[in-house]
């Protein structure tokens, strides 16, 4: 699937090919929290970082959390000027790249069901509206993004 993505104020727009554009794993993280605002859950599609076309790249900018003291080897891209969440990549899976659901333009496919992840470091104040066959974890999921849409059938 062509998704097709862009900024609040349109200064970058981009696309990528995704074999796994359900919106399905939702993350309670300070770090999304933080950077993506809200509840979280931000990250929750890939595609192929090959495949990433980007118009407007001097508008993007890079954060790279510090995790445990540590710099992340992941790179947060925002739009410098309206600071919109766009994507993350990170060298150690130069092959993907992670659109956040929030700033793409193309219709998404409904999950079925969610997975809640880093429910241990969710703020007390963000409610964790899991339902029906939703899965809840205190840290990382048993399976990758990739890892769920093929045990549900529904890779593009």
């Amino acid at each position: 699937m062509l998704l097709k993505g862009s900024c609040h104020c349109r200064s970058v727009t981009f696309s990528v090919r995704s074999h796994h554009p359900y919106p399905f794993n939702r993350c309670y993280c300070a770090i999304c929290r933080k950077t993506a605002g809200g509840g979280g859950y931000a990250i929750n599609l890939s595609g192929e970082s090959k495949t990433l076309n980007v118009t407007g790249d001097e508008h993007v900018s890079v954060y790279r959390a510090v995790i445990d003291g540590e710099p992340s080897t992941a790179e947060r891209h925002f739009c410098k000027h309206c600071a919109s969440c766009l994507w993350l990549y990170d060298p150690d899976w130069p092959e993907l790249v992670h659109p956040f659901a929030s700033a793409i333009d193309t219709e998404l496919p409904t999950p079925p069901w969610r997975t809640h992840m880093m429910l241990g470091s969710r703020a007390p104040w963000v409610e964790v509206n899991a339902q029906g066959k939703d899965k809840c974890f205190e840290a990382y999921p048993d399976e990758s993004l990739a890892e769920w849409h093929q045990r549900q059938g529904l890779e593009y």
